[in-house]
């Protein structure tokens, strides 16, 4: 141990055991999936990220080795562990220079977004020499001022290769790109056994498994169109959940970057219209459903229907608000009357 230290310590990286671990130290082969929790720490005690309550939640880390993770340091301290160890590995400034932007993916899936949200068409280390936001002050900062970071890791299991399924984050391009029909197909089932939150889950992995590949390509090229049409057909049906969900500014939003893109695109027009139909907003949900029926006029009593149900609630919601408001400046009460002692 105190040979592995040295060698830590020549690196730039100082370890202080916590709490030893159990067992002998693995081997950690390439493919070797390593579970633990993690807390980022600037040298003053500022805590910036911490896995046990990231997002509202208690998710701990999973890296499989060997996979080139952003941020290689970790790679390089937990196979200086043993299951359930704890340490604190202080580290240099060279090893932490893009933990900004694996903090910022880190932060967007533990809320639910989509990992890449807000990262730019470049390399990690063009990012770090730009002037762009990531969205959060604190990251904007160390992303501006690098420095050494305190990461207290607690191993919790290390599963060697072979053991377990591969997440889509730990797969190959070409392992994820065969993947997302599977993910399509069970999301389709599931939203037919009714089981829509499920089904958007899978939507959503979908989705952001391909615009991970998207990200690799040029945007308009010809790889970058062929994974656009792939996202479509995922992102409307993300959207039908979300409108059975109640989600309609989220879909709405969807449905206009679609559009924006193909604006001939009747399914995307369809929902956005109920969309706005279910938060009143009546103008924009009668111009979606005018161009709905002049692209696919067979579509035209199910406009009708919809027309007829956003018509209903408005009549029913004018009602409410007269009923309301009904007595409000009449003058029925018996007027003051003055006294005089």
């Amino acid at each position: 141990m105190e040979e592995l230290a040295r060698k830590l310590l020549e690196e730039g990286i100082q370890k202080k055991l916590v709490s030893p671990g159990r067992g002998e130290l693995s081997a950690f082969p390439d493919g070797t999936k390593v579970v633990f929790h993690y807390r980022t720490s600037q040298c003053d005690g500022t805590v910036l990220d911490d896995s046990r309550k990231m997002g509202g939640h208690c998710k701990p880390m999973e890296l499989i080795l060997g996979k080139k993770f952003k941020l290689a340091v970790w790679e390089r301290v937990v196979i200086t562990m043993r299951e359930g160890e704890i340490a604190d590995f202080t580290c240099d400034p060279k090893h932490t220079a893009l933990y900004p932007l694996v903090s910022q993916s880190l932060r967007n899936i533990s809320v639910g977004k989509d990992p890449l949200e807000g990262q730019r068409h470049c390399c990690g280390i063009a990012q770090i020499h730009s002037h762009h936001s990531l969205g959060h002050q604190d990251l904007d900062h160390l992303q501006a001022n690098p420095q050494p970071l305190i990461f207290t890791i607690e191993l919790l299991e290390v599963l060697p290769p072979g053991s377990f399924q591969l997440d889509m984050w730990a797969m190959t391009d070409k392992e994820k790109l065969e993947l997302v029909p599977q993910i399509h197909e069970e999301g389709n089932t599931l939203f037919k056994q009714g089981q829509i939150k499920q089904a958007t889950e899978k939507y959503y992995n979908g989705i952001a498994c391909l615009k991970n590949l998207q990200m690799k390509e040029h945007p308009g090229d010809e790889a970058w169109i062929k994974l656009d049409h792939m996202i479509t057909p995922l992102l409307l049906n993300y959207c039908q959940c979300q409108l059975l969900q109640g989600q309609y500014y989220e879909v709405i939003k969807h449905c206009s970057s679609l559009l924006f893109k193909y604006d001939d695109n009747v399914k995307a027009l369809y929902k956005r219209g109920k969309a706005h139909a279910a938060v009143w907003n009546e103008t924009e949900a009668r111009a979606d459903f005018a161009k709905v029926v002049e692209l696919d006029p067979t579509l035209a009593p199910s406009v009708a229907k919809e027309l007829r149900a956003m018509e209903e609630k408005i009549r029913a919601k004018e009602k409410e608000e007269k009923g309301r408001y009904k007595g409000l400046f009449n003058n029925d009460r018996p007027p003051a009357t003055a006294t005089t002692g």
